[in-house]
């Protein structure tokens, strides 16, 4: 590996941290914006991310993605669908996080990946190799655990996980950068948005002109809140291998669970500590079949390319005998 190639990953490493770090300690944040509510919250983040994106987009001059876009109703209404399930997800834990429940949120996360392979299974037929089957039943059987524990589903947690699979399959198909996507889905958020908080104000509920200079800026803030972890994963996701990035998603949850229980005080009693331990299993076991798919393919890679750079001495070497 170059001294250049090094420099990049350690960039790229850099930018992952960076990334599922602000995600984790994100529930820090929206306490804060209190005694605004979830939904109005929820509102702030959609208007303001629209600006701040716009911001960054004109500082790096990518517009031509958008004309593009406009030239095609299909990926405009999959950009469409992403924005409302993007929606849900973001209000779901908005509210979760100022209500209470900041370990249920992350057991969302951890649980994404089971989700996401679930869907491959049902939408897109995809083929299951026996570690990852034995990954989805152990996760369903926490889910039946946490469901005794907690008394009723974790719905929470199962909204959470299945509207951010649902995005990331919509984005799949959409192939938007991440930047040019977020700006995508918040203009198609943006009217909606600002329509709610001129209604609010009208009603006389709205926090943002009420609390002082500093709610308004924090409101403010959501926008970047939203974007600024984004631009660093986009960041790394160019300079780092995916099952790089695959470890590095797991950081975030990991803090939002900590957060929940050493600062919050969350409770955890012992079917709650069961439940989690089964998704822990069931995600240790899709990281290990991961990284050993990963490595025979690479594996695979060399072998298929050993013979092309052999034959290039031995060109040379009869190239030689005939001058």
């Amino acid at each position: 590996m170059t001294r250049k190639s090094r420099g990049e990953r350690h960039i790229g490493l850099l930018n992952g941290f960076a990334a599922y770090g602000m995600w984790g300690l994100v529930p820090l944040f929206w306490p804060l914006l209190k005694p605004a509510g979830a939904v109005e919250i929820l509102a702030h983040r959609m208007a303001w991310s629209l600006v701040f994106v716009a911001v960054a987009l004109v500082f790096v001059r990518r517009w031509a993605w958008a004309g593009e876009l406009l030239r095609q109703p299909r990926r405009l209404a999959l950009v469409a669908v992403a924005a409302a399930v993007i929606t849900v997800n973001w209000g779901v834990y908005i509210w979760s996080v100022n209500s209470g429940h900041v370990v249920e949120a992350s057991l969302g996360y951890f649980i994404n990946p089971l989700v996401t392979i679930a869907m491959g299974v049902l939408l897109l037929k995809e083929r299951l190799r026996p570690v990852q089957w034995a990954a989805v039943g152990i996760g369903f059987a926490a889910v039946v655990v946490l469901t005794v524990g907690y008394g009723r589903p974790p719905w929470i947690s199962l909204t959470l996980a299945f509207s951010f699979a649902t995005y990331g399959l919509v984005k799949k198909k959409v192939n938007l950068g991440g930047v040019e996507s977020l700006a995508a889905e918040t203009a198609i958020q943006f009217l909606p948005a600002v329509g709610y908080l001129v209604w609010l104000s009208a009603q006389g509920e709205s926090t943002f002109a009420t609390e002082g200079a500093g709610h308004m800026a924090l409101l403010a803030a959501t926008g970047i809140v939203t974007a600024l972890p984004l631009v660093c994963f986009g960041a790394a996701a160019i300079r780092v291998p995916l099952s790089t990035l695959g470890l590095l998603q797991y950081l975030a949850p990991v803090f939002q669970f900590l957060l929940g229980i050493l600062y919050f005080h969350e409770a955890m009693p012992a079917e709650r500590w069961a439940g989690f331990a089964l998704v822990w299993l069931a995600l240790t076991l899709l990281t290990a079949d991961a990284w050993r798919a990963a490595r025979r393919s690479r594996v695979a890679a060399a072998i298929a390319a050993a013979p092309r750079t052999a034959e290039k001495p031995a060109s040379s070497a009869s190239a030689a005998v005939d001058a």
